[in-house]
């Protein structure tokens, strides 16, 4: 948790994202950051989903401070429904009273989140990193691992919405499953597609 005594250390750290991991004892998030931010393993973040990254680390670590035991899968949860628009007032307020009665000091987390821009700051000001100028190939197969990780989400999501209706009884509906299917059509020649035909065919009926 964020050492509030505000010591000669954490002052001298380099922007809010590097107080932050200094007070949570994050030693590995800054390798982490870089190496997901250029791809260095294969998969490259934005600076938007590095900075749920970073959050719910801090995040992890205040409940594990708390001794607040979770299983997996639960910390990304509790961090939608503290941040995501689509989450109800009463859902977030009830999630941030179980936090609270759990010994996690709700506002003070909070208030350690950081935005996509701080993370991007971080990054290349405090650590110096860059990102090389991806070729056409690479910018396809990471804008189809992008566009399907939020397809994922929004199924997920949706799956645990109807779920929870269901279980309060506000939804009167028998075992289901969730498909998310996007088509993408040009109105010029009224083509459509779905987002892999589109990155595979890289062109609609107008390019003839």
């Amino acid at each position: 948790m964020t050492d509030r005594s505000d010591s000669a250390d954490q002052r001298a750290a380099c922007c809010k994202l590097g107080r932050v991991a200094d007070g949570y004892d994050l030693s590995r998030l800054d390798d982490d950051l870089v190496a997901y931010w250029t791809g260095e393993d294969d998969e490259q973040y934005s600076t938007r989903e590095l900075a749920t990254l970073v959050n719910e680390r801090v995040l992890e670590a205040a409940l594990q401070e708390a001794g607040v035991s979770y299983k997996e899968g639960e910390i990304e949860n509790t961090y939608r429904l503290l941040t995501d628009d689509d989450v109800t007032s009463g859902t977030r307020v009830q999630t941030r009273n179980e936090l609270e009665r759990d010994g996690v000091p709700v506002e003070s987390v909070e208030s350690d989140f950081v935005s996509h821009q701080t993370v991007y700051n971080h990054l290349t000001k405090c650590l110096e990193a860059s990102l090389e100028t991806p070729d056409d190939e690479e910018r396809l197969e990471r804008g189809g691992e992008k566009l399907g990780a939020l397809q994922n989400r929004t199924e997920a999501v949706t799956v645990d919405t109807i779920a929870q209706l269901r279980r309060n009884d506000v939804i009167d509906l028998g075992e289901f499953d969730v498909l998310v299917s996007v088509t993408v059509t040009c109105e010029e020649c009224h083509q459509q597609f779905t987002v892999r035909e589109l990155l595979d065919e890289r062109a609609c009926g107008c390019a003839n």
